[in-house]
């Protein structure tokens, strides 16, 4: 089961001007090899059979006939090969000529998909030799070597896994391309046959021009262009090949080589078709197409493809909710700057210039009182209005205590330390609870304590309690009922864990805050093991009560979280992406585990997501129950935990 992977591959043949017969035997090898490869679409550029750049000799009856020939080679080639073979040449109907892409599978063609725009300006003079597919009848059909074959611009084909369509080179350049109609029917996949040539800068434009078709398509996109052996009389073709998935550029061939290449990657149509259903827009424009537009497009079925298995060529990204390189700091800064501008607000419609949060010298609390010091200096507030306060108890070690009393020093924020140790014990004796019983009634009357505190003390001052939990302890409800997962504004509400760490770390290395040991301090947050401390530490005073021990690898948790919320995958599907996205870094059985873990306890605490403070969302994943996440606390999660037991 391939999980709605459809393996597809550019190939950019090396061609010779006008020679149809050497150019076929360049492609056939490229098709035997994709087809060994497991592939199901392989495209090849432009007039591949011909040569793009034939000039006047497109007039010449002898390479239209060659040309033909060529494709009855290929026909014969491709008989017992379940590939679907497009390739690019010129055919002529009555009178006309057009710059066709041919749909080849077991030795049949299956439909002739004319080019609609014809460049004719600058380096091109496509209308000189070719008709466009706008003067052709709706019926249309032409003998080609020996098949009477449909031909028309308006052809869905239709696999077992797949719909694609066909646009070609120029088309995609015009501003409503063919392939905004053909996604809009139905297309999961577009194919493009292009001789697109290089100049200064192009290349990067038509990197840009793809992702933004294949992103407003929600479609996949395979794009081939010519390459060497066209004429460099007065142009370079340098042999451009590129695989997209909804604005991702997912494979990139070499430029400029002097021999054929084959680029293959795996296209999730799963994942495009659950986008395109989520998208309401894309629903609403399908239905815009008026009847008879939606009626001109005929449907064209291929043979049955035998499904193999295969390894996924593309990269599964480990971490979905944290970029690499420059693209990391942008986004932590467009992160803090949501959080700081949300609370901002916040803080100026209630007409407030205090709030209150608890400090514990750990991860998120330490993001949510940076943002608070930078929506008091947007304000122009005296951070002296930040009242934090720290409060130790049964399990806080020296570690996180030093670094929460420090941070607060260092930031120039008011701060209190009030102890919880007496008022717990004291609650225990109210309830007549064991002490030495640490179960989670002993836990969470030390987080309901704190909370109380924090609420009480913003009522003395006027002020509001700002909240520290992030997205991850959201989905996994590792949060305490009325305790800490309640403020009166959570500025972390829709950052995920993985990412926190990564801010602090950002703040750390950019923010110079008045004090050269907030660096260190925060840095040494970071380093900190995240654990809510509610267990008393080792005799060397360690933490020993560590979260990930108890709920699991956030790493793997919001790989999950990413997977099941944004593209809406199955249990095995996210799996099987698991074992390819850590590699060695856990063992099948574990990652089983964890996603059964992820599962039962992220339907088990949606109760607590039903009731959620504000907070802004920052990002494609939100657990607001106001906004893109309403599930009944009460849901069912059988199939779910079912399909994970099967693993």
């Amino acid at each position: 089961m391939n999980y709605g992977f459809v393996k597809v591959a550019s190939g950019v043949p090396e061609v010779r001007v006008a020679d149809p017969k050497y150019n076929v035997q360049q492609i056939e090898k490229l098709i035997i090899q994709a087809e060994g490869h497991g592939v199901e679409l392989i495209c090849t550029p432009e007039l591949s059979i011909t040569g793009y750049s034939c000039g006047d000799l497109f007039g010449q009856q002898l390479l239209l006939d060659n040309a033909e020939m060529a494709v009855i080679h290929l026909l014969n080639f491709s008989r017992s090969l379940d590939i679907i073979s497009v390739v690019g040449l010129p055919v002529s109907y009555k009178g006309m000529l057009l710059n066709c892409a041919a749909v080849i599978q077991k030795g049949k063609i299956l439909g002739l998909v004319p080019k609609t725009f014809l460049p004719n300006y600058k380096e091109f003079y496509e209308r000189r030799w070719f008709s466009s597919a706008t003067e052709l009848p709706e019926d249309a059909s032409v003998l080609l070597c020996g098949q009477q074959v449909r031909l028309s611009s308006h052809i869905l084909f239709r696999t077992p896994n797949c719909y694609f369509g066909i646009e070609l080179c120029e088309d995609l350049w015009a501003p409503i391309p063919p392939s905004s109609k053909l996604a809009l029917q139905g297309a999961d996949i577009i194919l493009n046959l292009s001789a697109d040539d290089d100049v200064v800068g192009k290349y990067s434009y038509l990197q840009h021009l793809l992702r933004q078709q294949s992103a407003r398509c929600i479609a996949g996109y395979v794009y081939a262009a010519a390459g060497f052996g066209e004429s460099t009389q007065d142009v370079v073709y340098s042999g451009k090949a590129i695989i997209l998935e909804n604005g991702k550029q997912l494979a990139e061939g070499k430029r400029h080589s002097l021999t054929g290449q084959l680029l293959e990657s795996e296209i999730d149509v799963e994942l495009l078709r659950t986008e395109r259903r989520m998208n309401t827009t894309f629903g609403m424009s399908s239905g815009m197409n008026n009847r008879e537009e939606r009626d001109s497009y005929t449907t064209i079925d291929t043979a049955l493809i035998t499904t193999r298995d295969f390894d996924l060529t593309r990269s599964v990204n480990p971490a979905p909710f944290v970029p690499k390189g420059p693209a990391l700091d942008q986004r932590c800064q467009e992160i803090f700057d949501i959080q700081a501008e949300g609370l901002a607000r916040r803080l100026q419609h209630i007409g407030t210039q205090t709030v209150v949060i608890g400090i514990s010298g750990g991860l998120d609390s330490t993001l949510a009182l940076l943002v608070c010091t930078r929506a008091f200096d947007l304000l122009g507030l005296d951070r002296r209005g930040i009242v934090g306060i720290t409060m130790p108890g049964f399990g806080t070690s020296d570690r996180t205590y030093n670094n929460a009393c420090d941070l607060m020093h260092e930031l120039g924020i008011t701060s209190q330390e009030i102890s919880i140790a007496k008022s717990v014990t004291q609650h225990f004796e109210d309830i007549n609870h064991d002490p030495t019983v640490q179960d989670v009634t002993y836990e969470n009357s030390q987080a309901r304590e704190r909370t109380q505190i924090l609420m009480d003390v913003a009522n003395q001052l006027n002020g509001i309690v700002v909240g520290t939990g992030d997205l991850s302890e959201l989905a996994l409800g590792w949060c305490t009922y009325n305790g800490d997962h309640m403020s009166m504004y959570g500025v972390n509400t829709g950052v995920p864990k993985t990412l926190v760490r990564h801010l602090v770390r950002w703040v750390a290395e950019h923010h110079k805050d008045g004090s050269a040991g907030v660096a260190q301090t925060l840095l040494d947050i970071v380093d900190t093991p995240i654990s809510p401390e509610l267990i008393p530490t080792n005799d060397d005073g360690l933490i020993q009560q560590k979260t990930e021990d108890l709920v699991g690898p956030y790493e793997l948790h919001d790989f999950f979280l990413y997977n099941a919320l944004r593209w809406g995958f199955r249990p095995a599907k996210i799996y099987y992406l698991a074992r390819y996205a850590f590699g060695e870094s856990y063992r099948d059985d574990e990652l089983k585990h964890w996603l059964q873990t992820f599962y039962r306890r992220f339907f088990s605490q949606q109760f607590k997501r039903s009731c959620l403070p504000d907070g802004p969302k920052v990002g494609t994943i939100s657990l607001s129950p106001r906004g893109d996440w309403r599930m009944p606390s009460d849901a069912c999660r059988d199939a779910w935990l079912a399909e994970c037991d099967a693993l």
